[in-house]
């Protein structure tokens, strides 16, 4: 029987019976999925998938990757990567996710390893995806700030806006919301702004 329930375009993925039961995937389990074009994460022991992106979501990827990277080489700061890179949190809040652009610190660049990264990232930044939304707002949202992330930008190139949270006593708060004409500011990355305009096209 095939158990799904929407996200992005498809959130749970499709049961078999050499499949672990939802709630009890390890990333063992996700190390033995098909390499094909669908993107796999697992979170809190449920599988989860969505398809490739679209053309305006990588757009956005590409020209916000590109100011990091940057600015990361300029102060010489960091490293910026971007999906399809598994990130495993601690306390296997999630095991793996696939944030659209993480960013991570020049003393703490020891947790990215051959495979991927083995630890909470500096910064996340996740492009919304229009089929569902509250993917990124809800679900993300919660185990980002759960591992620890201390920053994390939410990115709606629909709407044209971006949303930057801090964490803070293990709660994100918000930094700022900004639209058209605006600058999205970082405050892990002290000096790092970026233009909307600039990064999600009209």
């Amino acid at each position: 029987m095939r158990r799904m329930r929407e996200s992005r375009t498809v959130t749970y993925a499709a049961q078999t019976e050499q499949s672990p039961v939802q709630g009890q995937w390890t990333y063992d389990d996700y190390a033995r999925l098909p390499d094909d074009s669908m993107r796999y994460e697992v979170i809190r022991g449920e599988l989860f998938m969505s398809p490739a992106p679209r053309p305006l979501h990588q757009r956005v990827i590409l020209r916000l990757s590109y100011l990091l990277n940057a600015f990361l080489l300029q102060h010489d700061s960091g490293e910026v990567l971007t999906a399809p890179i598994d990130v495993l949190l601690p306390e296997r809040v999630a095991d793996p996710v696939q944030p659209d652009i993480v960013v991570i610190a020049k003393e703490r660049l020891q947790i990215v390893g051959e495979l991927n990264i083995q630890g909470a990232p500096d910064l996340v930044m996740e492009v919304v995806s229009p089929s569902n939304p509250e993917y990124d707002r809800t679900l993300k949202y919660e185990i980002y700030a759960e591992a620890g992330v201390p920053e994390y930008w939410i990115i709606d190139p629909h709407e044209r806006t971006v949303e930057v949270f801090v964490l803070r006593g293990g709660v994100y708060e918000p930094l700022g919301r900004c639209g058209e004409g605006e600058t999205a500011r970082s405050e892990m990355l002290e000096g790092f702004t970026a233009a909307i305009d600039e990064i999600i096209p009209a």
